[in-house]
């Protein structure tokens, strides 16, 4: 039989539902929808940073929440994150550490069960849709159109833009691997690995993401000064989007150094989402690091909405680094030899970057327009 709080309280709800009903009832649709409107920003606003929705995880924190239900709670724009409860377990004094006296935050339950629910599957569904959208527009269309090959090699990348580019690239895919392992290891590895194998390979995984964190940030940072100047938007660069780099029908776009598309890599992938990633992850990596993090008022709280821009954001990097691999290895032949080699024949160079080769071209005085550069010319870019 249900309780007799539980009986008064359904009562106390129908109650409500009735009046607010007879309260609607002559207003017209306009006003209802503007007032639920005001409803749901007041309630946004005056919202509890640990939200009543939160599941609890232990039977200490229901204990807890049955406490404190009436209590009022500080608000999102409040510094703080959830209520103190001091852990009588810890044997560093308190005051070492900021919120080390926080036993129980329930922003942190739901953190935990959006992350590991919604969150997890959107991102493990992304990462596994787009190599098949690869392979598929791969299957269907085929490479870029190839160049015949001939020339003779010109110089396209110093011994500096490739160090710097493959540094960035490997400390990249340490930290897409080792943050998947992270995220989706105890639903995909754990049960065929075992816990003892998998001790391992998780505790390698997180010390990895968190020691390459900050080379990469450098390694991003000096990506990002190295190739600014050739990365910069024209005026043709728009011919190049409309018709999509040639990819679909196979035709040479007229571009410079970079395309359209490299830029918007550049731009979109190593520098908004480098950016997003850098400062997010900064903030897990050193929460407390000599206090820098009680100083700024880093809270738990703040640290969940780092943990979930820093999941979307390594979502749509691994994604968009799928796609710039593509078409750096098989999608455009040629490519990948620039980046691993540095050098580029020069019908390569003219079919794909036609703009960049006559600029290069027109550079050394006896260089016919429309002729391949003279013998013994400089080979390398002009920036």
């Amino acid at each position: 039989m249900p309780s007799h709080h539980f009986r008064q309280r359904l009562w106390l709800q129908r109650q409500h539902m009735q009046q607010m009903q007879h309260t609607l009832a002559p207003m017209p649709l306009l006003s209802i929808l503007l007032m639920l409107l005001a409803l749901a920003l007041g309630s946004i606003a005056q919202a509890a940073v640990p939200h009543e929705s939160a599941k609890p995880a232990y039977a200490e924190e229901q204990t807890i929440l049955q406490s404190e239900k009436d209590v009022p709670e500080p608000g999102f724009g409040s510094a703080k994150s959830g209520r103190n409860h001091f852990d009588r377990h810890f044997i560093i004094p308190p005051g070492y550490m900021p919120e080390q006296d926080v036993i129980l935050q329930r922003g942190g339950n739901t953190w935990r069960h959006l992350r590991n629910g919604p969150m997890a599957a959107i991102a493990g569904t992304i990462l596994l849709v787009v190599p098949l959208l690869i392979f598929g527009f791969y299957r269907a269309v085929g490479p870029a159109a190839e160049s015949r090959g001939g020339g003779r090699e010109i110089q396209r990348f110093t011994s500096w833009d490739r160090t710097v580019h493959w540094a960035t690239a490997i400390t990249f895919i340490i930290l897409g691997v080792s943050g998947l392992i992270v995220m989706f290891g105890k639903k995909v590895i754990l049960p065929w690995l075992g816990h003892s194998a998998y001790y391992w390979v998780a505790l390698i995984s997180k010390y990895l993401h968190n020691f390459v964190g900050p080379l990469f940030i450098v390694c991003s940072l000096l990506m990002f000064f190295t190739f600014l100047s050739r990365n910069v938007f024209r005026r043709w660069d728009w011919q190049w989007i409309k018709r999509g780099g040639g990819l679909i029908r196979h035709e040479h776009i007229p571009a410079g150094f970079f395309n359209a598309g490299e830029k918007i890599w550049f731009w979109g992938g190593v520098t908004l989402l480098g950016l997003l990633m850098s400062i997010t992850g900064l903030m897990l990596n050193f929460p407390y690091f000599k206090n820098i993090g009680e100083n700024i008022g880093l809270t738990r709280y703040l640290l969940q909405v780092a943990d979930y821009l820093h999941i979307i954001g390594a979502t749509l990097y691994i994604a968009a680094a799928m796609g710039h691999i593509y078409i750096g290895t098989w999608g455009t032949p040629g490519a990948y030899h620039a980046m691993r080699h540095g050098t580029v024949n020069e019908e390569w160079a003219q079919a794909h970057h036609e703009l960049w080769y006559n600029e290069l071209r027109d550079g050394h005085a006896g260089a016919p327009p429309h002729q391949p550069l003279p013998p013994g010319a400089p080979t390398h870019p002009r920036i």
